[in-house]
C-alpha cells in the first residue's frame, strides 16, 4: 500500500466515511480511501481534527507529523497495538540478558559496517577519481568489521561502530560535488543540502522502524545497541542502523542524477532547508526506496520476535542478517 504525503501549506484534512478528503482554500481537491494507504506524512501548516486521527488509527494508517521549517519529526500516531504482551516481556528479559544482548549488538554493528563497506567499494568502481579517500575508508571499515566480529563485549563493539562511521563519512563526502559543501554528518539543524536530505531520509526510516516494531508486538523504546534513554525509541534506532548506508547511497544517487540540486535548498538562520520542489522529487523517489526498507525492517522484527522466547544468542545473531540481499 502507498504513502500519502500532505506537504502544502493551508491544506485541510477531513474524514469522509472511510476516506481522507483534502481541501485547499475551502475547495475539495482530492479523496483518498484509507484502505489504499498505509501511512501519511504530514508536514507544516496542515489542519486536521481528532476525527481524522481516530479514523486513520482505526484503519491501521500511521501518521507521521513533521515540522514545517526543517522537516523534523514532532509526532507519530499509530493504529491499534499488537495485543501479545508476552512478546514485550520476553524483549525486556532479552535486553537484560548479557549473551543475547552481545549477540544482537554484534549482528547490528557488523551488518552496518558490512553495508558501509559494500557501498564504498561500489562507489570506488563508479568514481575512481576519488580513489584516495574511498580506499582509506575501505581499509578502515574492513578493520572495524573484522574487529567487531571478534569483539567480546558491547562497549568494544560500540567503539568499533563509531570508528567505522568516522572512517566512512570522509569517503562518502568525497562523492558529492564541492558546491554542496558536504564535509560530514551534521544535524539539528543540517547545514548543507546533503545533510538536509540525509536527515529527512533518516526521519522517514525511523518512522518505519517504530511502526514495524510496534506492529510485531515489540517495544520500540527498548533496544540493544542503543541503551534505553528517556524519549528515545532505542529499538527503532537499532533497526535503522544497518539501513543507513542504503539510505546514504539513495541520497547520493538523487544528487548524482540531479533529482536534487543546490537550487532546491535555501539557508535560514544557520539551517539548510529543502524547498517544495525538492521535497516533491524526494518523496516521489522515496516511494520505491521506502517500500524495500519496510520489507527489511519487518523481516528484522519478525526474526527478533521468533528469537525472543528462547533468548538464544544464536537466534539473536541471525535476526539482522540480510544474507547479502539488497533492496
Amino acid at each position: 500500500m502507498a504513502t500519502l504525503y500532505v506537504d502544502r501549506a493551508g491544506t485541510e484534512l477531513r474524514l469522509d466515511g472511510r476516506a481522507l478528503a483534502l481541501y485547499q482554500d475551502g475547495e475539495r481537491r482530492r479523496t483518498v480511501p484509507l484502505a489504499l494507504i498505509e501511512r501519511a506524512v504530514i508536514r507544516g501548516d496542515v489542519r486536521l481534527d481528532a476525527q481524522v486521527i481516530a479514523g486513520a488509527a482505526e484503519a491501521g494508517v500511521s501518521l507521521l507529523f513533521l515540522s514545517g521549517r526543517a522537516s523534523r519529526r514532532v509526532a507519530i500516531v499509530l493504529g491499534p497495538p499488537h495485543n501479545d504482551a508476552r512478546i514485550r516481556l520476553a524483549q525486556f528479559a532479552a535486553a537484560g540478558d548479557p549473551a543475547f544482548k552481545c549477540a544482537a549488538v554484534r549482528a547490528l554493528v557488523c551488518a552496518k559496517l558490512r553495508r558501509q563497506l559494500r557501498f564504498i567499494e561500489h562507489a570506488l568502481r563508479e568514481r575512481p577519481d576519488a580513489r584516495k579517500p574511498l580506499s582509506d575508508a575501505i581499509g578502515s571499515l574492513g578493520r572495524c568489521l573484522e574487529g567487531a566480529a571478534k569483539a567480546a563485549d558491547v562497549a568494544a563493539m560500540r567503539g568499533l561502530e563509531g570508528g567505522g562511521s568516522a572512517a566512512y563519512f570522509p569517503g562518502l563526502a568525497s562523492l558529492f560535488a564541492p558546491e554542496l559543501k558536504f564535509a560530514g554528518r551534521n544535524r539539528r539543524p543540517p547545514r548543507d543540502p546533503v545533510n538536509a536530505a540525509l536527515s529527512l531520509a533518516y526521519t522517514l526510516l525511523h518512522h518505519e522502524a517504530v511502526a514495524s516494531a510496534y506492529g510485531c508486538g515489540l517495544d520500540p523504546y527498548v533496544g540493544f545497541l542503543h541503551e534505553p534513554s528517556f524519549g528515545r525509541e532505542s529499538l527503532a534506532c537499532d533497526l535503522v542502523e544497518p539501513l543507513r548506508p542504503a539510505a546514504d547511497r539513495w541520497v547520493w544517487e538523487l544528487f548524482r542524477a540531479r533529482r536534487l540540486r543546490p537550487e532546491d535548498f535555501s539557508a535560514d538562520k544557520g539551517a539548510c532547508l529543502m524547498g517544495k520542489a525538492g521535497r516533491a522529487r524526494f518523496y516521489e523517489g522515496w516511494q520505491g526506496f521506502g517500500r524495500g526498507a519496510r520489507k527489511v525492517l519487518r523481516r528484522y522484527c519478525a526474526r527478533l520476535v521468533r528469537s525472543l522466547p528462547a533468548q538464544a544468542a544464536a537466534a539473536a545473531a541471525g535476526a539482522f542478517d540480510d544474507g547479502g540481499e539488497a533492496f
